[in-house]
């Protein structure tokens, strides 16, 4: 389907995430998929777990670099450490959010905080910063508390943006929200900004939009110009939504990367090859991660 049918007021459109892997934890990929890039500024969602580590398998993301985009790392259940290369170091636990700005270059790990067991339940999200503010200087912040809001059958929590009276500190680059809603069983309203595309996707147990249901392993986009969205739920359930202003920008994704030419991104690849200070060092004990050049580079640059 084309990004043009984002706009169609009222539109409900399901898609299937994709199943892969991050290191050794299993994810769904709900966003970007064919033919749905963004929804506003989001423009990757990774669904991962829940999973069980051990002592034999553990949840290490080696140092990588990022480049024009923001991070939004939040837990259902377990921990994961941030290190980065401004010297940020950061365990993060369910209901905390890490948000890390890479703007011309950043470079992080994610690792096990010494816990060689128990379970990983959690989402990774990218925001693609907007020309005014993706050439800045990188950033991270850490918030331990968000704003909640109140709903006949559950609750919200407003990582990024507004909801009614409930608004989040963290930065943002662009006109957007995102919200992790608890929904017990029975009927759900939550309000909404008509100019603002959203998406929904469950991330436990299963809610019921427009007479269809979502199950985890889906993106549900709700499309523009809805001052409100009804749930229901016949159990205990938990989802993300997601939503902005659409984002006008043509943007190229490759890697950690979220640019606008090839030529950035081949920049970008050779100066992390180069280890040059552009994405700077993690004080991590993990070897970094390397990968093979974009398809369309070239030696002789």
């Amino acid at each position: 389907m084309a990004d043009e049918q984002r706009r169609n007021e009222g539109e409900l459109v399901v898609t299937d995430a994709r199943a892969t892997h991050v290191g050794e934890f299993s994810v769904r990929r709900a966003l970007p998929t064919r033919g749905r890039r963004t929804v506003g500024p989001w423009c990757f969602v990774d669904h991962m777990g829940p999973q069980t580590f051990s002592p034999t398998k553990s949840f290490d993301i080696a140092p990588h670099p990022h480049l024009g985009l923001q991070t939004v790392t939040w837990l259902f259940d377990g921990e994961i450490l941030h290190r980065d290369s401004l010297g940020s170091e950061q365990l993060i636990r369910p209901g905390q959010m890490n948000l890390m700005t890479s703007g011309e270059g950043i470079a992080h790990s994610e690792e096990n905080p010494g816990v060689t067991s128990g379970q990983l339940h959690g989402v990774q999200l990218w925001v693609a910063l907007p020309s005014s503010t993706r050439h800045g200087e990188s950033a991270f912040e850490h918030h331990g508390e968000l704003p909640t809001f109140e709903m006949l059958n559950g609750e919200g929590i407003v990582l990024i943006g507004r909801v009614g009276d409930a608004v989040s500190s963290a930065r943002r680059d662009s006109e957007m929200v995102g919200v992790e809603l608890k929904l017990r069983r029975g009927e759900h309203v939550v309000p909404l900004e008509k100019e603002f595309e959203y998406a929904v996707v469950v991330t436990k147990g299963e809610l019921s939009v427009d007479g269809t249901l979502i199950t985890p392993g889906h993106l549900a986009y709700l499309g523009q110009g809805r001052d409100e969205v009804r749930f229901s739920t016949s159990e205990e359930a938990v989802a993300m939504l997601l939503g902005g202003i659409p984002f006008e920008e043509t943007i190229l994704m490759w890697w950690n990367f979220v640019a606008r030419t090839q030529d950035e991104i081949s920049k970008a690849y050779e100066s992390w090859m180069k280890s040059d200070d552009r994405f700077g060092r993690v004080a991590s004990s993990l070897p970094r991660i390397e990968v093979g050049p974009p398809p369309w580079f070239r030696s002789n640059r």
